[in-house]
């Protein structure tokens, strides 16, 4: 149990992105926000969907100093070693299978 003096685990939810599989992954990453108790993490969701600079999505999961991204992200570019090798490189760590397996 947490002690009233720790802090709450920062929790990326990154959904969305730009596979066909969008609209369920935007309704995953919704109901996984829903679902962590919010006494234990701060949770806030992140888009890789360009818009405008193509970047910013990136500079959010660096700013916010995340301690781990729940990829809630399908299809292409979410589920084959894309995102995981960024992530990877960031230092960030992440749910699911990493680079290899997602690749297969």
């Amino acid at each position: 149990m947490q002690g009233d003096g720790e802090r709450r685990l920062r929790v990326a939810v990154i959904m969305g992105g730009l596979s066909a599989e969008r609209e369920v992954s935007l309704k995953t990453g919704a109901k996984v926000m829903e679902a962590l108790d919010p006494a234990r993490f701060e949770a806030f969701a992140v888009d890789p969907r360009p818009r405008g600079e193509s970047t910013a999505w990136l500079e959010t999961l660096l700013r916010e100093r995340v301690d781990v991204a729940f990829l809630a992200l399908h299809g292409r570019y979410g589920e084959d070693g894309t995102i995981q090798g960024l992530l990877e490189l960031l230092g960030i760590r992440y749910t699911g299978s990493g680079i290899l397996s997602s690749a297969l």
